[in-house]
């Protein structure tokens, strides 16, 4: 049916109305649960509970298998608050699955499903049985055949009469699947009557049957067979998670069969697995899927053996893993509700709506279990049920849908009267009404419409946000919301303020004791925002009455200065100005040193005396942020006026006291002796006091010689690249002097553990190789790396008459020199350090070149002009241990520098662009791979005086004519250069 919009808005109203009075669908608290009940007992009423909450309070009706059942009829029905009572009850009238509905005007909910069973058991028929005759040593099965019953029964055998039962061993087992007795040996103590009896594990009722007597056959006894299973589990048996699996086994036989068992996967048993009465029944508690599997029982005697097979399979009804939850949506939103359960097998899932199969439609659609109501409408709002099921069992989940429908309101969340910023910063006006559907909002500062711009944009959720606030921007902004049920609006005030700034701040300090100061704090701020100084030191309110006497505020109404008077040391510390405002805070702080005079010293003792002197010793006692200079030691005597300055002799601590270095496991400590003439007295000594940083107790040594600058302590505990607090006392025959300040050295450093990576060796010249690598791993304990030490030796050397190289610092190439010729030289790269040297990297080769052309360029010709110079050279041919010739170099300069210009060439001629004005010094050299060769005899060109000049370094001057258009032409201009 569908609704006038009138009718939703009324639906609106009663929705609100609804939430003021808190309504509530109906929401289970008891459901009914499977029952059985004990025919032939005195009760005579069944009660199956089904409480519900809800407001309006709900009321009920009950379902049994699937029809509604007549509670008009209260000789078999009563209705006791939801919970349902069956009178009188019947078992071929009652028997079934109950459920159980509870409505108010939101809605219905359907319980689970709830089965009553009747627990029964007959009598058995009253008839003599059969006498069992078997031969001694034979197998046999006495059968019990239980009368018809409901429930679960337990089975026992009586040997000739009561109380005397059969006992279950090896030989002798009771079937609790089937209530038969099994003997697997016959034995003539045997012989007698067997009455089975069976008892109701719910009623208790127990009833007997008639006795089956057994005899032996006289036709001698039985020989000796294999095994025969008699009893044994289904080939499949489905077993439910955390349930008690029992799997009975049982054979005949003679000898009497040994029972075990196994996994046919072979997979060991878990701990939890027991077997019971004499291994006939493999007991598994709190079945889990990592149980299920194929199981083997093992009868086995002398004759042989018989395997029992079975699998057990795992199945788990289901269980919720996300529940739906009460919503609340505005009409013409849509919905999306997703319930998922576990299970085995997997759960298929279904819908009710007010207890009824849920109608799908175009807009109404369900999805693996999750359901999508599109364009909600009010009528859509109900009790929604959804239901997971497997063949094992069904659980329901239950939630309240509520479709709202309501015109915008701001009386539950009105907008703030007034807001206050700061000029340049950002803010955010909320417009958050209560709408269903929500409401559409549009902005107004004063009259005018505001407009979106690249500092203005309107938040998703209906919002205005501002950014680089301005002056400008001070209003009132007014939110109109609207949707199809109506509009409303509300109002903020905005109030823009210039930030406040500290424009004189308190400075760090430093005073005597007795001084009056002022910590300055003066503020610009905006003329409409009331100001706060407040003042801390070392963290806490300057309470300035109860420090009155040392501390005022002093200053106009821009100014927080704070007045400490008398300052003693105790004023010592961290000031902080806090300036506030309604809309920012700012703060400064400055540290106040206060100086004064030193401490008394501590522990005076007077350690010895002697006719003229005494010995004094003391610990420094305060300093209040003024080094100790010195100390004045003063005397009296009976005899003396007053106090009167004594003569005193210092002991002086050792100086530059350091460390460092050494062998792994080494604490290394430094100091400049004491020269002897402050040594003050015969057995002078240090003690040396060292303890690790962050450790209370100190270590302490004594070294007796007086000239010793060193001490080393050596203990494997000692960590590499450790931090050590070290200091140096020093003693003589008279006592203990002074030790020297606190000071921090790191123990020995850990010999590098890795050698360096991708080395690679590259042939330079005839006698130059380069060797390149990656730096190696560092660690804390490694300290300091110093650089890396190459070992290399030729093809002809032997590696432990090796040459070593080393380099400084964090390279990762170096250059072997001074090499032979055309011969492969063998290189390795280690790191080292201060500890020591690390392992050598995989050894690598290369082999230098052949020596360059011992013949220089020969018969060098030129021909100079006003402006340039031509050159040409007899072409350089090398024999067959030198390196080929790969081209020329040409070295001129002015015969006044000593800054020679090089010119490269492929050819046998090369084109200089110089003017000529002073004289030139040319050689020429050829190239090649093993380096340059041996140069050419110097070529002196003289400054040119007429327009034309030629000259060569030979004898006999053969002189050529050069082409213009030489390949490689090298300008200078000569001004530039010279």
């Amino acid at each position: 049916m569908m609704l006038s919009w009138k009718q939703l808005i009324l639906l609106s109203f009663i929705g609100c109305l609804g939430g003021e009075l808190l309504l509530q669908g109906p929401v289970f608290i008891k459901e009914p649960s499977n029952s059985i009940f004990p025919v032939g007992t005195e009760d005579k009423k069944i009660t199956l509970s089904c409480e519900a909450r809800g407001n309006p309070t709900p009321h009920y009706r009950w379902q049994l298998n699937g029809s509604d059942i007549n509670l008009s009829m209260e000789y078999r029905y009563k209705l006791h608050g939801g919970n349902l009572v069956l009178i009188n009850p019947d078992r071929n009238w009652d028997t079934g699955s109950y459920q159980c509905f509870a409505t108010n005007s939101l809605g219905t909910i359907v319980s689970r499903e709830a089965k009553l069973q009747f627990a029964y058991l007959e009598n058995f028929k009253t008839k003599m049985r059969s006498t069992v005759s078997v031969r001694e040593g034979q197998g046999v099965v006495l059968l019990c055949g239980p009368p018809p019953h409901s429930g679960e029964l337990s089975y026992a055998w009586i040997f000739n009469e009561y109380p005397s039962f059969v006992e279950e061993d090896s030989r002798r087992f009771v079937s609790q699947e089937t209530g038969h007795l099994y003997i697997a040996k016959v034995e003539p103590s045997d012989v007698g009557n067997y009455t089975c009896v069976v008892t109701s594990t719910v009623t208790n009722a127990r009833v007997l049957g008639s006795p089956t007597p057994l005899v032996l056959r006289s036709d001698g006894a039985m020989g000796e067979y294999e095994p025969k299973i008699e009893v044994q589990f289904p080939e499949t048996l489905p077993a439910a998670k955390g349930s008690t699996v029992k799997l009975e086994c049982f054979a005949l036989g003679n000898p009497v069969p040994q029972i075990n068992w196994r996994r046919s996967d072979g997979l060991p048993f878990s701990s939890k697995i027991k077997l019971r009465k004499f291994s006939g029944v493999l007991e598994i508690p709190n079945f889990q899927q990592e149980d299920a599997g194929s199981y083997e029982c093992i009868a086995e005697n002398s004759r042989g053996k018989n395997v029992a097979r079975g699998r057990l399979t795992y199945y788990a009804k289901p269980h919720w893993v996300q529940l739906i939850k009460d919503v609340e949506i505005a009409v013409e939103d849509s919905l999306y509700w997703e319930c998922r359960a576990s299970g085995k097998p997997k759960p298929s899932y279904r819908w009710l709506k007010n207890g009824e199969a849920l109608v799908l439609e175009e807009r109404i659609q369900i999805e693996n279990g999750a359901l999508t109501i599109s364009n909600l409408n009010v009528t859509d709002s109900g009790m929604f049920q959804c239901i997971a099921e497997n063949k094992h069992g069904l659980i329901y989940s239950s939630a309240e849908l509520k479709v709202v429908a309501s015109a915008p309101d701001f009386s539950k969340t009105p907008m703030k009267k007034l807001i206050q910023v700061q000029v340049g910063s950002e803010v955010s006006l909320d417009c958050k009404p209560r709408a269903s559907p929500r409401a559409l909002s549009s902005w107004k500062k004063g009259d005018v419409l505001v407009q979106e711009t690249d500092r203005i944009s309107f938040l998703k959720d209906g919002g205005l946000k501002i950014a680089n606030v301005t002056k400008a921007d001070v209003g009132i902004y007014t939110c109109i919301a609207e949707n199809q049920f109506g509009k409303a609006n509300g109002s903020t005030h905005l109030v823009v303020t210039e930030p406040t700034r500290i424009t004189l701040a308190p400075s760090n300090m430093d005073v005597s004791v007795g001084e009056s100061i002022i910590l300055p704090c003066q503020v610009q701020h905006d003329p409409l925002l009331d100001i706060m100084f407040t003042w801390y030191f070392n963290g806490a309110l300057t309470d300035f009455k109860k420090d009155g006497s040392h501390f005022e505020k002093v200053g106009g109404s821009s100014s927080g200065d704070l007045l400490i008077r008398n300052i003693q040391l105790k004023h010592s510390g961290r000031y902080v100005c806090m300036v506030q405002t309604e809309v920012d805070s700012v703060s400064s702080a400055a540290d106040l040193i206060v100086r004064g005079s030193p401490g008394p010293p501590e522990n005076v003792k007077v350690d010895e005396i002697t006719d003229t002197t005494a010995q004094l010793s003391w610990k420094e006692g305060t300093d209040n942020h003024s080094p100790v200079i010195s100390y004045s030691v003063q005397a009296r005597t009976p005899f003396s006026v007053g106090w009167q300055t004594a003569t005193t002799v210092p002991e002086v601590p050792p100086s530059e006291v350091s460390g460092g270095g050494g062998s792994r496991s080494e604490l290394v400590i430094t100091w400049d002796p004491v020269p002897e003439e402050l040594q003050n007295g015969e057995g002078f000594g240090y003690v040396v006091a060292f303890r690790p940083l962050g450790v209370t107790n100190w270590i302490q040594t004594v070294v007796t010689s007086p000239d010793t600058p060193r001490y080393v302590f050596r203990n494997e505990s000692i960590l590499p690249f450790s931090l050590y607090e070290v200091k140096v006392g020093v003693y003589n025959n008279k006592g203990e002097g002074p030790f020297s300040p606190v000071t921090a050295v790191f123990s020995a450093e850990e010999e590098p553990t890795v050698a360096p990576s991708q080395v690679s060796a590259n042939s330079l010249s005839s006698s130059e190789i380069e060797v390149s690598w990656n730096t190696v791993p560092w660690k804390l304990s490694n300290g300091h790396l110093l650089g890396y030490e190459l070992r290399y030796w030729n093809n002809g050397g032997e590696e432990e008459s090796s040459s070593k190289l080393k380099v400084a610092g964090n390279v990762t190439s170096a250059r072997l020199r001074g090499l032979k010729s055309n011969l492969a030289y063998y290189t390795a790269v280690r790191a080292f350090n201060s500890a020591g040297t690390g392992p050598f990297s995989a050894t690598v080769n290369a082999t230098t070149k052949k020596t360059p052309p011992s013949q220089p360029p020969g018969n060098v010709v030129w021909n100079a002009t006003d402006t340039k110079v031509l050159l040409n050279w007899e072409q350089v041919k090398a024999m067959e241990n030198e390196s080929e010739v790969t081209g020329y170099k040409v070295f001129y300069r002015t015969s006044s520098q000593n800054n020679v210009q090089v010119l490269n060439t492929n050819k046998t001629s090369a084109e200089l662009l110089l003017p000529i004005k002073e004289d030139y010094i040319i050689e020429v050299k050829a190239t090649t791979d093993g380096g340059d060769g041996t140069s050419s005899e110097q070529i002196r060109i003289p400054r040119i005086t007429n327009m034309d000049a030629r000259g060569c370094t030979s004898a006999i001057c053969i002189v050529h004519p050069v082409s213009s258009s030489v390949s490689l032409v090298l300008f200078f201009i000569v001004n530039a250069l010279w």
